[in-house]
């Protein structure tokens, strides 16, 4: 229920066209719902504009399936994020225009006829080929939300001439998400030449010594470059997050 669905019922409370025993049926579990294993929270799109985000890591396919369904009952659409392959063919089942990115392991399912604006634009941009799972997480994020999505893959600082020469692009932006594994220097160096705000995310890829993120997360908390916001590592979805808020403020 969106906030129109709900002045539409105290309006129709309001002339006699709805009964209060309508109402409070229609609103019975309206904030939150009890499934045993979790708590549904049904008000979170009217506090922050989008429903509960379902987190699949560690949740088996019963309790996935569950939290879709008792999701998709109250609201236009839904987003589940570290989504195994076979947990998405068992919601494909129930749920067959869910759509799944494979690379950034989430699925999005959005009733018919819901249309998304998408506003601004977030720029999102990865120092290599292997930092795309983060990336790809984070532009589904940011799509669903209703925010406008470009990318840039693959133009880290060994090849420093491939991210100079997209000033157009970093221009057109209002978010940089800048998302880098290995020594993590690179929303340092577009920091330095860029004013956009920008959120670094650190990943896990590497070899040794960058301990599954952990140097990259330390090079970008030590940016020389001032004003950037660093994420946990791998989370694109939390960047996209923020993103989407600061693109779409007025």
């Amino acid at each position: 229920m969106n906030p129109d669905q709900i002045k539409k019922l105290l309006l129709g409370v309001k002339t006699g066209k709805t009964s209060v025993k309508e109402a409070l049926s229609a609103l019975k579990g309206f904030s939150q719902e009890d499934l045993g294993f979790a708590v549904l929270d049904h008000h979170r799109h009217l506090r922050q504009g989008f429903p509960e985000v379902i987190f699949c890591q560690g949740k088996n396919d019963r309790q996935i399936l569950a939290l879709f369904r008792h999701s998709l009952n109250r609201h236009p659409k839904i987003l589940a994020t570290r989504v195994r392959p076979e947990t998405f063919e068992a919601i494909r089942r129930e749920f067959p225009d869910a759509r799944y990115n494979e690379l950034g392991k989430t699925v999005a399912a959005v009733k018919p006829r819901e249309e998304t604006r998408e506003k601004g634009l977030v720029l999102i941009i990865t120092a290599g080929t292997s930092d795309i799972s983060v990336a790809e997480e984070a532009r589904e994020t940011a799509l669903i939300l209703g925010s406008r999505v470009e990318t840039l893959y693959d133009v880290g600082v060994a090849g420093i001439h491939r991210i100079l020469d997209k000033k157009k692009a970093l221009e057109r932006a209002r978010v940089l998400i800048v998302i880098a594994g290995m020594d993590g220097v690179l929303p340092s160096v577009i920091g330095g030449f860029s004013d956009r705000p920008l959120i670094a995310v650190p990943t896990s890829q590497g070899y040794g010594t960058a301990f599954n993120g952990i140097a990259p997360l330390l090079t970008m908390l030590n940016s020389c470059a001032s004003g950037i916001g660093v994420m946990n590592i791998d989370n694109g979805f939390g960047a996209a997050v923020l993103a989407h808020r600061i693109n779409t403020l007025k």
